[in-house]
């Protein structure tokens, strides 16, 4: 499957790790799900071979703890997936937890918007 088929897969699928049923899974889920059983491969031999703890491998996917940018390279050297896939489903995930944690606080409008020309420069945008 190809990182975008994956990518694609995360996007789609919620997970019991996910806070907010339409947001993405874990990261970790991926692995556990998808990843590992088509290596053919037990949670300690995936373990043994990304030179982690086999409580850490479980904690990860658990989801219970996120894939670093190291968990991420060993990760791309492992099954091939790059490391930015690894890191970019984390950000994903980190973020929709943050949404969902402050959707109860109540509205704050942007106080300070930067100009167009320095949105530019920076290559960021806001929505006006």
């Amino acid at each position: 499957m190809s990182s975008t088929a994956l990518h694609h897969h995360t996007m789609s699928r919620a997970a019991s790790s996910s806070p907010d049923p339409a947001g993405p899974s874990h990261p970790g889920v991926l692995l556990r799900d998808r990843i590992l059983p088509a290596l053919n491969l037990t949670v300690s031999q995936a373990a043994q071979d990304l030179a982690t703890t086999r409580q850490n491998l479980h904690r990860i996917l658990a989801g219970r703890s996120a894939i670093t940018p190291e968990m991420s390279l060993r990760l791309e050297r492992f099954c091939g997936i790059p490391a930015a896939f690894w890191l970019e489903r984390q950000q994903e995930y980190d973020l929709s937890r943050a949404q969902h944690a402050l959707s109860g606080s109540p509205a704050v409008k942007c106080q300070h918007l930067l100009p167009d020309a320095v949105l530019i420069q920076l290559g960021a945008s806001h929505e006006r």
